[in-house]
């Protein structure tokens, strides 16, 4: 968008160029060259803190809108605050370790496998600090202010440190255990996942219906008696160990038309399971509650030598299947859980890769997982159990990153128990404060409802856990060993971990029961990313001295909830026993303009450096402020479009009350508020209004409301009302006259004003609106907010001229169905006659206003209501008008049709009024025809 503008206004010139994708890269260079952003933080040094800490995005890859939309959002809230009476650094981060990166190296040809630990990591850390470097520079150029040149990252020695002392805060409450249970597996990524890394999709699975024949039927059932299961999951049965029912349930003995075998399955399932399995003419033998079938043994349908044991659980429901559930303790939560109950062992036949191990059977050996549902199936139907089988569609976990299936998978993991501090951060939630406050319901659930949290992961590009194991294979962790480590990475970095040995990892002289020889070995595992990235409250808030503990506000996405808001709290608690936020701030994702999610794949992304070539960051960041942003957001072209006629709109506002005030000093020409036009005053009072609805929704992060109030004020207080009847006054009153003056005090203080205002949203146009106002400040980011008024007669002044404008709107749609019949062209040709009622009459002599001026009509008379004719047309609110034709010439200086044009012989093109003015103030000007006078 290249646009060239220039006004001229009567006598006064003045131009504001636009070219906003050239021109802010400019701008954005002098703010840095100057240290704009260190100057305000030296303004508001001793002032009240506010401190939005940055969640850190991954570093990979461009930004895309998501990035724009959230950093945009962060920027809008730092920049009101430091101009608002707050010292509100912003401190940008980064997550830089992690699988993505390793990947990433892979795809360029590296092999880890075949390189050194210490070699591979260099390579993701190199890796990791040019992406940092990237998108550093592209939230820059979205003109988002902050310690751009002092960022926090994840793998930066002093965060690490602070990130293993986290974790000894979790060590020392007892909150640290290793156990084998199942957990999100991603053989893609050949490592155990958090939840905050698994996303859902929906998926078809073979869902087969089994029977298990009963060998101890516990005085209950017979040995022809078959427990009918169901699964989803054909290729786990290798690992079957029981059944579980529940105890509350009534489950049916039945013994179908034809058949000799009997089958158990819930009495409230069994018309719908006959029904699938074509069952005819059932005979109920008998009803059992389900606690009566409790330690019932079958035989696994595979492995005659196996018995699997019936037990109770409070997982099973009658939404789908039989009401018995097929259970593998080593590939579910439920199943895990039952299984330590009635103490079963943990059978896992699949390796790391996803492939089925010895364990699970020659016919199983060697195969992918999902492969072996049609080997099980087929082994179901040998053996005669199989009832039915059909597709399954159901929700099902994904690697967020690989974007492939994940599996359960009970594996030696550490962990960070969840559940002896649910109580206590669940009751710190109730100190947070949401926006939208449905969140606070949202985490509180998710709380309620997390298993313990695998910290353990299989890879070698993050921060090693810090955990020694003794000769006996004991853990060792101590808060001396984990405080040596934490200052040996504070010094020299996690390499350390990979380039010595464990004796020269502990701290001197260290010794421990579990080593009587002294040897020692360390962990291998690295943390979680979410455990990286959850401890900087301590890495970054607690670390550095100009933040403050805990933050006054988290902003991110709503996938947060289950990632950084999450984690984030729960190593707070663990630490300090609070939240690390008072604030929580949520957003929706950026879809596309069908309301797809955006992805390159699909082709349907526009990354916000294509916006800024066209149009410029200015457009993206005021349309951040026009979109809901509490649900999804749409992002389209089209948008962004509609959005620069906006721009547009507040941009042609500005130019015009700046070349109007060109020729005004604040020091001297200023009309204080008792001097100003009746008119003057309500327009002021209306902006203070403006400033005060403006900046209580700054502080509620309500931008969609800031920008529908601020584009009301210059739409229809500005452009269709105040500075439309100003050119009367601005361009033909006399330059020092009261008049004029009174008026350019108003647009100037709207003018300091309104850009105070934009100052977060727009910052370009604001600092180029800046440079022609005459403030002592060198940037608008420097000055401060407008600070609200008190105005003595404001109730009143309100009241008055609303009422006005309730008649002026009567009048406009008179003028306008007068146009529309070609009485007259425009308002300036026409004559009123008002007839209104005695409560109006009073009211317009209140205003003390000119108001056929303000009406922008050559005649006007005020009449009666009672004595209004009947081809006036009646509004039925007191007011009755009558349109027609002003009498007289038009004067070649205001444009309105006057009787005494050419009553002056001097200047012969002018009215009267227009005569007078010339002449007191141009008084060489004699003679003169409208082209003299504008030459």
């Amino acid at each position: 968008m290249r646009v060239k503008e220039t006004l001229n206004l009567g006598k006064t010139k003045f131009k504001m160029r636009g070219n906003l994708p050239v021109k802010e890269g400019n701008r954005e260079k002098a703010w840095e060259e100057n240290g704009v952003y260190q100057l305000r933080q030296k303004i508001n040094e001793g002032k009240p803190t506010f401190v939005l800490h940055d969640g850190p995005p991954y570093a990979n890859g461009d930004i895309h809108m998501g990035h724009a939309l959230n950093k945009i959002s962060k920027d809008f809230i730092v920049r009101f605050k430091s101009m608002n009476g707050f010292r509100a650094p912003y401190v940008p981060g980064w997550d830089t370790h992690g699988l993505p990166i390793e990947q990433k190296l892979t795809q360029q040809g590296y092999d880890r496998k075949k390189m050194s630990t210490t070699e591979f990591r260099k390579l993701c850390r190199q890796y990791a600090l040019e992406q940092v470097d990237r998108q550093r520079e592209e939230f820059k150029r979205l003109g988002v202010a902050g310690d751009w040149d002092n960022p926090y990252l994840t793998l930066n020695p002093e965060f690490e440190a602070q990130e293993v002392r986290v974790f000894g805060a979790f060590a020392k409450r007892g909150l640290i255990f290793k156990g084998k249970k199942p957990v999100f597996w991603s053989w893609s990524s050949e490592s155990a996942m958090a939840e905050a890394e698994v996303e859902y999709h929906d998926v078809t699975s073979p869902s087969a219906f089994y029977g298990e024949r009963v060998v101890d039927g516990k005085g209950v059932l017979d040995t022809d008696t078959y427990l009918v299961v169901w699964t989803t999951t054909p290729w786990t049965i290798p690992a079957s160990e029981g059944i579980t029912v529940d105890a509350t349930f009534d489950y049916a003995v039945v013994q179908p038309a034809g058949e000799t075998r009997k089958f158990v399955v819930a009495a409230e399932l069994l018309a719908d399971v006959s029904e699938k399995f074509g069952w005819e003419d059932v005979t109920t033998l008998k009803m059992v509650k389900g606690e009566a079938l409790d330690r019932v043994l079958t035989q696994h349908p595979f492995y005659p030598e196996r018995k699997l044991v019936t037990m109770l659980g409070d997982f099973v429901t009658l939404d789908a299947g039989t009401g018995l559930v097929h259970t593998a303790p080593g590939f579910g939560e439920d199943d895990f859980r039952v299984g330590q109950q009635y103490g079963l062992d943990i059978l896992v036949p699949v390796d790391d890769k996803g492939y089925l191990t010895a364990e699970a059977g020659p016919d199983f050996e060697g195969v992918f997982y999902e492969d072996g549902n049609q080997i099980a199936l087929d082994k179901l139907k040998e053996a005669g159990v199989l009832l039915d089988y059909m597709p399954y569609e159901h929700s099902y976990p994904f690697d967020w990153r690989t974007k492939k299936p994940v599996i359960f998978r009970a594996t030696p993991q550490w962990f960070a128990s969840v559940d002896k501090i649910r109580d206590e951060i669940l009751a710190a939630i109730d100190d947070v404060t949401f926006f939208p406050d449905w969140g606070k319901k949202r985490l509180h659930n998710m709380i309620a409802d997390r298993g313990d949290w695998v910290i353990s992961r299989q890879r070698v590009w993050g921060v090693p856990l810090p955990i020694f194991y003794g000769e006996d294979g004991e853990a060792i962790i101590t808060e001396e060993t984990t405080e040596h480590v934490a200052q040996l990475f504070e010094k020299y970095g996690s390499d350390i971990w990979f380039d010595r040995d464990a004796k020269d990892l502990l701290p001197d002289g260290f010794t421990s029961p579990h080593s009587p020889n002294g040897q020692f070995t360390k962990e291998t595992d690295i943390m979680d990313v979410w455990f990286d990235s959850g401890s900087s409250h301590q890495g970054v808030l607690v670390e550095r001295p100009d933040l403050t503990y805990p933050a006054d506000l988290y902003l991110e996405g709503s996938d947060q909830y289950r990632g950084w808001f999450n984690s984030s709290l729960i190593t707070s608690v663990a630490v300090s026993g609070h939240a690390p936020y008072k604030q929580v701030l949520s957003q929706g994702f950026t879809l596309d303009g069908q309301g797809h999610k955006m992805s390159k794949s699909l082709g349907n992304t526009i990354a916000p450096a294509e916006i800024i070539k066209q149009m410029g960051a200015e457009i993206i960041r005021l349309w951040v402020a026009s979109v809901d942003s509490s649900a999804d957001v749409r992002v389209s072209v089209d948008a962004f479009t509609k959005i620069s006629d906006a721009y547009k709109k507040i941009r042609n506002t500005m130019r015009y009350m700046l070349a109007n005030t060109s020729d005004f000093d604040p020091e001297t020409d200023a009309v204080a508020y008792d001097q100003l036009a009746s008119a003057d005053q309500y327009m002021l009072v209306q902006f203070n209004n403006l400033v005060k609805d403006v900046k209580a929704k700054y502080d509620t992060y309500d931008f969609l409301g800031i920008y529908k109030q601020v584009m009301n004020f210059v739409i229809s207080d500005l452009s269709a009302f105040y500075l439309d009847f100003a050119k009367d006054i601005l361009y033909i009153d006399a330059e020092a006259s009261a008049s004029r003056r009174s008026m350019q005090t108003v647009l100037y203080t709207v003018a300091v004003g309104l850009t105070k205002l934009l100052t977060p949203i727009l910052p370009h146009t604001a600092e180029e609106i800046w440079e022609f106002l005459k403030e002592p400040e060198d940037y608008a980011q420097l000055a401060e907010m407008p600070v609200v008024q008190s105005y003595d007669n404001q109730a009143e002044l309100l009241e008055n001229w609303g009422r006005f404008m309730a008649l002026r709107s009567d009048v406009l749609k008179a003028l306008e169905e007068a146009r529309d019949a070609k009485l007259i062209g425009k308002a300036s040709e026409a004559k009123l006659d008002l007839y209104v009622d005695d409560q109006y009459q009073t009211l317009l002599k209140a205003l003390d206003t000119n108001v056929s001026q303000i009406l922008m009509v050559s005649g006007l008379t005020v009449s009666s209501l009672t004595s209004a004719p009947d081809n006036a047309e009646n509004f039925d609110d007191g007011v009755a008008v009558l349109v027609s034709q002003a009498d007289g010439d038009v004067c070649d200086r205001c444009r309105m049709t006057r009787e005494d044009v050419g009553s002056d012989p001097s200047y012969p093109h002018f009215c009267a009024r227009c005569a007078k003015i010339v002449r007191e103030n141009f008084p060489e000007t004699v003679d003169s025809t409208f082209e003299d006078y504008e030459n």
